[in-house]
């Protein structure tokens, strides 16, 4: 079946809008960064493992025989350190910092899309991805009086981003190279595995500290249902266009946390994230109308 050139596009894009109030529960949920890891990669490795087990049943050997490769170890490790970094980074960091970090997917995806699939990446794109990480860093850094100041904990929160936009692009890249390779195995298998990590350090005694019903929503329901779609969409549009749509989390994931908690926006920051949903937008109708 042919789908329209911009069927990957709008999964992404939905993926990625579902994802945004993300890290408002993560703040309500009052917890520390290996207790949210915990309960996020079980709750979301158990969801990716039964939808695989579901959908895929009478193909589960020959699923897990595929997964024995460097294309699956890469698949479940990219996994594994995106959800460790991110529950970590967005517990010991202001959230805007971990989430320009993570706006630097587009630009590992076309680095790793060129080695790894020989894609080359259009003007469009790269004019689109520097003017998208303008409008975030004018966002995300500025102050009232227009002053940089990262503390030590704030260097190590978006350092934490970075990891997780190398981890992101990568799988992206992966999954568009082997587009009938079971993703949805692999990431369950992450997500399983970052969450025992998490267990384990927080221990059985310290899981139910916090408010668990946001977390509890974050990893059955946000994270299965955001990633599948994001992932389902790298096997139809290019990994560039799965990470530009993804930055829409980058905007409006501070929007819900300064909805829901004291922190406010500045001047600076609705101009930064205008000119990061102007850029999206225009480069939407710029890839329309080249279909």
């Amino acid at each position: 079946m042919t789908r329209h050139p911009l069927f990957g596009l709008g999964l992404a894009i939905l993926g990625a809008l579902i994802l945004t109030p993300d890290t408002l529960l993560m703040r309500w949920a009052d917890m520390d960064g290996f207790q949210m890891l915990a309960w996020r990669g079980l709750l979301s490795g158990f969801v990716f493992l039964s939808l695989w087990a579901i959908t895929r049943r009478g193909h589960l050997i020959t699923d897990i025989s595929n997964l024995k490769s460097l294309f699956g170890a890469g698949l479940i490790l990219c996994q594994f350190f995106n959800a460790t970094l991110f529950s970590l980074g967005i517990s010991i960091a202001p959230v805007s910092l971990v989430l320009f970090g993570i706006a630097t997917v587009p630009v590992f995806s076309a680095l790793f899309a060129f080695l790894i699939l020989r894609e080359a990446t259009g003007l469009a794109t790269w004019v689109t991805i520097i003017a998208v990480l303008a409008g975030i860093a004018l966002a995300l850094f500025s102050d009232e009086s227009g002053q940089y100041e990262i503390e030590f904990w704030s260097f190590l929160g978006a350092l934490a981003g970075l990891g997780v936009a190398l981890c992101l692009a990568l799988s992206f890249v992966l999954i568009r190279h082997k587009r009938n390779s079971p993703f949805v195995l692999a990431i369950g298998i992450g997500g399983l595995l970052s969450g025992t990590t998490g267990f384990l350090i927080t221990g059985a005694e310290n899981m139910t500290a916090g408010n668990i019903e946001y977390i509890i929503i974050t990893g059955a329901m946000i994270l299965p249902f955001s990633f599948f779609l994001l992932s389902f969409a790298a096997r139809h549009t290019h990994a560039s266009n799965v990470s530009l749509a993804l930055l829409l989390e980058t905007v409006l994931g501070p929007v819900w946390v300064w909805s829901g908690t004291p922190e406010q926006p500045t001047e600076m920051m609705f101009i930064g994230g205008f000119i990061v949903v102007a850029s999206l937008i225009t480069y939407l109708i710029y890839m329309k109308r080249q279909m």
